[in-house]
């Protein structure tokens, strides 16, 4: 049994007229700085030196913010790396916490 197939007009790929130039898309690689990875970097590496505990959770969540935002196909070849962006804000957290856990209140001395 053979089933009668209707070519639509306009619909067989081997019809000169449903032909389109070719064109390459644009350049996604941008050659500039992702400047909110770079200030995260700095405010995070602030935030180790001061240890401000209130700034250390809004860096952090812009350095999430930034790794999900990153587009790998705009990024140049051994370009800064937005893992390494939330790992500093990881330890941005750390550095800021870590002097309530290591420290402890002195007593006074009678």
């Amino acid at each position: 049994m053979s089933a009668a197939v209707a070519v639509v007009a306009g619909d067989d790929p081997r019809d000169v007229s449903a032909e389109t130039k070719l064109t390459l898309p644009e350049v996604w690689r941008v050659d500039s700085v992702d400047a909110l990875s770079s200030s995260m970097m700095f405010i995070s590496g602030m935030i180790m030196v001061t240890r401000n505990r209130y700034l250390a959770w809004p860096a952090l969540l812009l350095s999430v913010n930034s790794v999900i935002n990153q587009h790998p196909m705009r990024t140049k070849e051994g370009g800064q790396n937005n893992i390494s962006v939330l790992m500093l804000g990881f330890a941005a957290i750390i550095a800021s916490y870590l002097p309530l856990l290591m420290i402890t209140p002195q007593k006074p001395v009678a």
